[in-house]
């Protein structure tokens, strides 16, 4: 049995009800199961260190993990234990910290000598004198755990920049926020890239609908299929590779003649994707988690 942890939520999202559909035309045995209602016991018997709503339950052939970057230190922790146990998880609990990290990521892919914008962690108060050397002007701010674009602001000038700062320092908030170069040369669009056992899939186009520097799909952008060339094939591979992800969603950005990496996802939704590229992601994921699995 592969589990599917997901958040507690009242309906299914897209990505489980797909996922659910394709596992039983492949006669692949897929439960959900939310982080919340698993309650862990360290001790020697290992084998029944896990309870599911308070009952001891068979360890899963697989995890396959969907809490993306909401994912809490509880549900890691369920992860790190059921690692532990030799289950495989896809993906695993480091995976998952170090793409939800923004800068730890960068920092990762930085020291593999893969092209990112340039990217600072801000300290309060923050320099606008150093941010104009050493980012320049306009630059892009984010939170270092966020989805959907949330979290992500454009600031145009150094005034702009002490603005937010200083609303950002009133909320007396631990929050903390990089900043990165704005790679201007395709304003409002990129790519998502999905890669599954280390080979990409498909890539997809998306394009802002209302002028914003964010093209994600879920706040209204437009996604069409967009065909690979050896660079985007290469950046999608090694950035799965070196933060360890066996299914990612990688964002890249143009960059004149090139392209830049933005950052990876680990549990990417694929409803825009499926619809755009005409790819049926659901089933490679299903059929992915099921070779793990008897691996």
């Amino acid at each position: 049995m592969i589990w599917y942890l997901r958040k507690e939520g009242k309906e299914l999202d897209y990505e489980a009800t797909r996922v659910l559909e394709e596992a039983l035309k492949l006669n692949v045995p897929i439960k959900i199961v939310h982080p919340s209602h698993i309650d862990i016991l360290v001790n020697r018997s290992d084998r029944k260190s896990i309870r599911v709503d308070s009952q001891i339950v068979n360890l899963p052939s697989l995890v396959l993990p969907r809490t993306g970057s909401g994912t809490d230190y509880y549900s890691l922790s369920v992860l790190r234990h059921l690692e532990r146990l030799n289950v495989p998880i896809v993906n695993s609990p480091w995976a998952i910290e170090a793409s939800m990290d923004k800068f730890y990521s960068m920092q990762i892919l930085a020291q593999h000598n893969l092209p990112i914008p340039r990217t600072m962690l801000v300290r309060f108060p923050v320099d606008a004198d150093l941010v104009e050397k050493q980012i320049g002007y306009p630059c892009v701010i984010k939170v270092l755990s966020g989805s959907y674009g949330k979290g992500v602001h454009l600031v145009q000038n150094k005034e702009g920049l002490v603005e937010l700062m200083e609303f950002v320092s009133s909320l007396n908030t631990t929050i903390n926020i990089l900043i990165q170069e704005y790679i201007s040369s395709k304003p409002g669009k990129d790519l998502r890239v999905i890669v599954i056992g280390g080979k990409p899939v498909g890539a997809m186009l998306r394009e802002s609908q209302d002028g914003s520097f964010k093209a994600n799909i879920t706040r209204g952008g437009l996604g069409s299929s967009f065909e690979m060339n050896e660079e985007i094939h290469y950046l999608a591979v090694e950035t799965a590779k070196v933060l360890g992800l066996d299914i990612a969603g990688v964002d890249l950005l143009f960059d004149k003649e090139g392209y830049k990496i933005c950052e990876a996802n680990s549990a990417p939704g694929f409803e825009g994707f499926e619809r755009a590229c005409q790819i049926n992601l659901a089933k490679e994921i299903v059929q992915y988690c099921s070779f793990r699995s008897i691996k």
